[in-house]
């Protein structure tokens, strides 16, 4: 049976390992980004796609762009998952945001370190991609940067319940998303992809200009897990950029 896009899209962000056939990857060596499409006929848009993520962006000559991101989330049970590539959280009633006037469902939260996307070449310690899905079934994603600072309350409940191998565990309790989202929500906004295999395109992000603070500590903590995990930039490939103030 052919694989629905949510389907492969819930295999990359939560199978313990994701296999397609007897293909594994990673981010070094022979199974890293540079090899992702050569790896399976499922991967083969990491290597083909013309629109694929995460980007520098270039902060000049942006276009504008006019709806602001309306967050309405709230605090939820759910699963921490180590799924050996990083650590998500997925959460099952946390609400959702409106994004571009279009309503989305809050699936998951996940990590990068370094940070995924740059800036106008500048690129941040750690990020963490927001990862919401429409009614028609599209995918958008809020990404937060993170510099080194003032420890990060819902990051001290997750790491301090995140598996330190590849698994899951309830949450004991609830988190709630909007603790990762600055006072600030001026975005830059570009159509990409999926950041891990398969790749797949039509994702929307929202990149918030004004980025969060966590502890060195709390950076330590997820670097224990998996010290580089961020996939390299593409290029634009003429896609148009915007952008709110």
């Amino acid at each position: 049976m052919k694989k629905s896009f949510l389907s492969l899209v819930l295999l990359a962000s939560s199978t313990v390992v994701f296999s397609a056939g007897d293909s594994h990857w990673g981010y070094e060596g022979k199974t890293g980004p540079d090899n992702w499409g050569n790896l399976s006929p499922e991967f083969a848009t990491c290597k083909l796609g013309q629109q694929q993520a995460p980007i520098d962006i270039p902060t000049k000559s942006l276009g504008k762009a006019t709806a602001a991101i309306k967050p309405a989330y709230k605090a939820s049970a759910g699963e921490i998952i180590n799924n050996g590539h990083t650590i998500q959280v997925a959460l099952s009633d946390a609400g959702g945001a409106n994004l571009s006037g279009v309503d989305y469902k809050f699936l998951q939260m996940h990590f990068h370190a370094p940070g995924e996307e740059k800036v106008d070449g500048k690129s941040y310690p750690f990020n963490a991609h927001l990862v919401h899905q429409s009614a028609d079934g599209k995918l958008a994603v809020i990404g937060v940067f993170f510099k080194e600072g003032t420890e990060n309350p819902v990051f001290k409940e997750a790491f301090a319940q995140m598996p330190s191998a590849e698994g899951k565990v309830a949450i004991k309790g609830k988190i709630d998303p909007s603790g990762l989202l600055p006072k600030s929500l001026a975005y830059y906004s570009y159509t990409g992809s999926l950041t891990t295999p398969p790749c797949s395109e039509g994702v929307t992000f929202y990149i918030l200009k004004t980025p969060m603070e966590m502890s060195k500590a709390q950076l330590e903590q997820f670097r224990k897990l998996y010290p580089m995990n961020a996939r390299p930039t593409f290029p634009l490939n003429g896609r148009k950029i915007t952008e709110t103030n």
